[in-house]
Parts: C-alpha cells; sequence; structure tokens
C-alpha cells in the first residue's frame, strides 16, 4: 500500500512539475555543461588508449618446449575488430536513443551514453595496459613467428621470429582477450540498463523481462567463445577479459544510475534529483504553504506495465489519477 501510494504522488508531481520536459534542447547545454571535467577526462583516456595500443608488449622468452600449446593454426577472426564498437557501442546507443525518443528525458540519454562509453575506454586501457605488461603469446604463435614453418633459436633457447614484425607484435597480446573485455564492458553495460528500464527485479514474477535482459551477455559470451575456437586467445585470456569488463560495467553503470533491483532502477539519479529541485522551487514559490508538498526523494515507480511498455511510459491519464487521489477516490 505505501508503494502505491509513493507512486501515485510521484505521477501527481510530475504533472505538476511537467513530465517530459527534460529534453535535449531545454536541458541538453546544462547537462553537458555539469559534466564538462567529465568529458574531459574522456578525451585524455582516448589519448592513452592510443598510445597504449602504438606501444610495443613485452616479448616474453618462447622456448621450443612451450611451442606445443603455441602451434594452432593462424586463422582470421570471426568477429573482426572493428565489428566491436558496432555491437558494444552504437546498438546499445540506438536503444539509448529510443528511451529518449519514448521519455523525452535528457538526463537518462546523456548518462547512459556517458557511461557506456567510459565503460568500454576504462576498460579498453585496462585491458591493452595488461596485455603490453604481460605479453602473453598467442596460441598461433608459431606461425605469427614461423611463417614458413622453419622454427630458429638463440643460444638461451629463445625464439628468432623472421615474420612480419606487426604479426609478431600482435601475437605477445594474448592476456587478456580484448573482444572479449569490451564485449562485456558495452553489452554488459546495455544488460544493467534495460534490467533497470523493464524493471525486471519488480518481484512480479515476468521471466520475459530477464530472457531480453540476458541477450546482450549471451551475445558477447558467443564472442568470447570465437575468440577461442579462432586460436587467438587461450580460455584463461577470454575468463579474464569477460570478468574484466563486466566489473567495469558494473561500477560505472552505478555512477549514473541507482541498482537494477532498486525501486528507482528505471531512471538516473539526476532525473530524480531535477525532480526534487523543482518540487521545492515550487513550494517556496507557492503562497499557499498548504498547497506545497514536499518532494520525496525515494520514489518507487512511474506506473505499472499496463501503462506503457514494460515500463517505458509515464502513465496515460496523469489528470485522471491526480483528480481521484485528491477526491479521496483512490
Amino acid at each position: 500500500m505505501v508503494s502505491w501510494c509513493k507512486m501515485k504522488e510521484v505521477q501527481m508531481r510530475e504533472v505538476r512539475l511537467g513530465s517530459g520536459t527534460h529534453t535535449v534542447r531545454s536541458h541538453g547545454a546544462t547537462v553537458a555543461k555539469t559534466h564538462m571535467h567529465d568529458w574531459l577526462m574522456f578525451v585524455l583516456l582516448v589519448v592513452i588508449e592510443v598510445i597504449l595500443y602504438l606501444t610495443p608488449p613485452f616479448y616474453r622468452y618462447v622456448g621450443k618446449d612451450m611451442m606445443t600449446d603455441l602451434r594452432y593454426p593462424l586463422l582470421d577472426n570471426t568477429v573482426p575488430a572493428w565489428a566491436v564498437p558496432m555491437y558494444a557501442v552504437l546498438l546499445p546507443v540506438v536503444i539509448f536513443l529510443v528511451v529518449y525518443y519514448r521519455r523525452r528525458d535528457v538526463y537518462d540519454l546523456h548518462h547512459a551514453i556517458l557511461g557506456l562509453l567510459f565503460s568500454i575506454l576504462v576498460t579498453a586501457v585496462i585491458t591493452d595496459s595488461i596485455k603490453n605488461a604481460v605479453g602473453r603469446p598467442r596460441p598461433d604463435f608459431f606461425w605469427r613467428c614461423f611463417p614458413d614453418g622453419k622454427d630458429v633459436y638463440d643460444h638461451l633457447g629463445n625464439v628468432i621470429c623472421h615474420g612480419e614484425k606487426s604479426i609478431i607484435k600482435e601475437g605477445h597480446k594474448s592476456f587478456p582477450s580484448g573482444h572479449t573485455s569490451c564485449s562485456f564492458a558495452g553489452l554488459g553495460f546495455l544488460s544493467l540498463y534495460l534490467s533497470g528500464k523493464l524493471k525486471a527485479f519488480d518481484r512480479k514474477g515476468h521471466v520475459a523481462k530477464l530472457c531480453i535482459v540476458f541477450l546482450p551477455v549471451l551475445a558477447a559470451c558467443l564472442v568470447a567463445i570465437s575468440r577461442v575456437d579462432d586460436y587467438w586467445h587461450h580460455w584463461q585470456d577470454v575468463f579474464a577479459g569477460g570478468l574484466l569488463g563486466l566489473v567495469v560495467a558494473t561500477f560505472c553503470y552505478l555512477q549514473f544510475f541507482p541498482p537494477p533491483y532498486h525501486p528507482q532502477g528505471w531512471g538516473p539519479y539526476a532525473y530524480f534529483q531535477e525532480l526534487e529541485s523543482r518540487a521545492s522551487a515550487q513550494a517556496d514559490a507557492t503562497v499557499n504553504p498548504l498547497n506545497a508538498r514536499p518532494m520525496d526523494s525515494h520514489v518507487e515507480n512511474q506506473g505499472d506495465d499496463k501503462n506503457g511498455f514494460l515500463g517505458l511510459n509515464l502513465a496515460r491519464d496523469l489528470t485522471t489519477t491526480v483528480e481521484d487521489v485528491e477526491s479521496g477516490r483512490r
């Protein structure tokens, strides 16, 4: 009963405050200016990532007796590198835009995009830093080092590679898997976002919501498996990459959104803070103090699923709800 009353109170406030008014045109510049330092840090991380990518890795000792596990064939990628930003960045952004089209909440759009980009970029920086520091050979290292199949070693037993330098360089970047870590960073963030928007943990037992939430994670798992199948990575590489991506995605998501199981999990923190600020401002400007109501910072929900597809819409007839509540009929 308390939760239902809170839900109706939120609907009343959104009517009075003007729900759906936080658009890119009205609040976009303010939101971007507020997070200017975050965007500057994002640019700095891009520069760091470029430097790390160009930096040669540590060339670990590889002896003849180690080649048993490094003689797998050199194959093409099932999932090419250019495809990773397509499904890990562009696909989630498209979904964010669809949600924005339905709700017109620039806070949700901005924070979702910023959180996603940081999730991908922080993961990439950590991944490439570890790659360069560890220098673990890939399972197909033998054919990268000796494309003609004739292996040569120095007096210490270390390899003397005569393959292409760029291919040999890439052969020392096995741990952790970059495809896997970035896939879990982007698609893992999307999974958390969907679980909040769909209210997957609202205790109503809608397993269909969980199926939608698990789809991005399943796609990331398939990408990880392809890296082992293509002999570009050992299983430990993809396991560590997946764990890294999920952890970073969770941290970045929780910077902007409540946990998906939280009653406010469908919206960003900034959205509720804005409602509270506007309610306080209107309360201060009200001549009759009896008409002012304090803003409850603990908002549970924005409506049942019947008011919109999986809770993405506000209530359809909020005016009727307000009149019913005020007249004591509900």
